[in-house]
C-alpha cells in the first residue's frame, strides 16, 4: 500500500505539527477536530507556525501556499475514509483513545494503518478497540514536531511486520530518524528522560541548588540545549507528571515516582509555558 493521504485527528499541539510536516512532505493532508471552534484555532496554529519558517528563511513562501493547499479540516471522521493512514493526536486518556480508535476501524477504509502518537500509554489497548489490530502501530513524535528529527515507532504483540515497515518509510519521508521501541510506558526515550526530570525537581524541593543553577549546570556542564526545569516547563509539569504515574504504575520503580513539589505545582495550576507559569515565569 502506497500512502498519499495521511489523517490527523487533534489538531493540538501535536497535531498541528504532525499534519505540518506531512504536508511540507508533499502528502494530501486532512486533520478532524471535535468542533469547528477547535479546528479553525488549530489550522491557525499550523499557518502561524509556516509563517515563522518563512520569516526565518527555511522555507520559501511558495512551499508555504503549496503545503497550506494540501490541507483541509473536517469535524467529522468521514473525512477520514480514504487516508491511507490516521495519526492520533488527542489527549492522553486511554477512554478518549480507544474510543476515537473504535470510532476510526469503521470509518477508515479497511487496510489503512491507524497510529497513536501516545507518550506513554499501551498502544496494544487501542489496538484491541479496533478490528485491524495487526494495523494498529505507535508513533510517537516530539515537539515541535517540525523541528525535532526523532520519531518512536511501537510495536505491539498484535502489529504486522508489514504494519511496522510502512510505519517507519512513511516516519523518514517526513525527514524523521525512526527508532523501534517496546510497548512499555516510556518507550525508550522518555523511560530516560522522566527519571531525569523528576531527579531535577528533588533537586529543587531538596534546596540543593536554585532552580537556575540546576539549569546551567546541564546546559554548561553537559552541553544539553535547554536544563532540565526549563524543558518542564516547555513539555508541560501536568504533561510529564502523567507520563511518571502511568510508569510508576506499570514498573513499580522509584525513580518514576513524581516528587510531591510536582503535584503541588499541578494543583496549583502551575503546568509551564502553557498557564503562563512553572518553575518560571512566563506571564510577560
Amino acid at each position: 500500500m502506497e500512502i498519499k493521504h495521511v489523517g490527523v485527528v487533534g489538531c493540538g499541539l501535536m497535531g498541528s505539527g504532525i499534519a505540518e510536516v506531512a504536508a511540507r512532505s508533499g502528502y494530501q493532508v486532512t486533520v478532524s477536530e471535535a468542533n469547528q471552534e477547535l479546528l479553525d484555532k488549530g489550522l491557525g496554529n499550523l499557518r502561524n507556525s509556516l509563517g515563522r519558517g518563512v520569516k526565518a528563511g527555511k522555507l520559501a513562501e511558495a512551499d508555504m501556499n503549496a503545503a497550506l493547499g494540501r490541507i483541509k479540516g473536517t469535524i467529522s471522521f468521514d473525512g477520514l475514509k480514504t487516508c491511507d493512514i490516521v495519526v492520533e493526536a488527542v489527549t492522553e486518556n486511554m477512554a478518549a483513545k480507544k474510543e476515537v480508535f473504535a470510532r476510526l476501524d469503521t470509518a477508515v477504509k479497511a487496510g489503512s494503518i491507524l497510529a497513536s502518537n501516545t507518550s506513554c500509554l499501551s498502544v496494544i489497548d487501542m489496538a484491541m478497540a479496533t478490528k485491524r489490530p495487526e494495523r494498529v502501530v505507535g508513533m510517537h513524535f516530539f515537539n515541535p514536531v517540525p523541528v525535532m528529527k526523532l520519531v518512536e515507532v511501537i510495536k505491539t504483540i498484535a502489529c504486522s511486520q508489514e504494519t511496522l515497515d510502512q510505519a517507519k518509510a512513511f516516519g523518514q519521508s517526513l525527514g524523521k530518524t525512526v527508532i523501534f521501541a517496546p510497548d512499555a510506558p516510556g518507550f525508550v526515550v522518555n523511560r530516560l528522560l522522566v527519571p531525569y526530570l523528576l531527579d531535577a525537581v528533588r533537586l529543587v524541593e531538596a534546596g540543593v541548588a536554585s532552580r537556575e543553577e540546576i539549569d546551567q549546570g546541564m546546559v554548561l556542564g553537559c552541553a544539553h540545549p535547554m536544563g532540565p526545569l526549563t524543558l518542564l516547563d516547555l513539555v508541560g509539569i501536568d504533561t510529564t507528571l502523567y507520563i511518571a504515574d502511568a510508569m510508576f504504575a506499570e514498573f513499580k520503580d522509584a525513580k518514576f515516582a513524581a516528587p510531591p513539589l510536582m503535584r503541588k505545582m499541578v494543583v496549583a495550576g502551575r503546568w509551564g509555558r502553557k498557564t503562563g507559569k512553572g518553575f518560571y515565569n512566563y506571564s510577560k
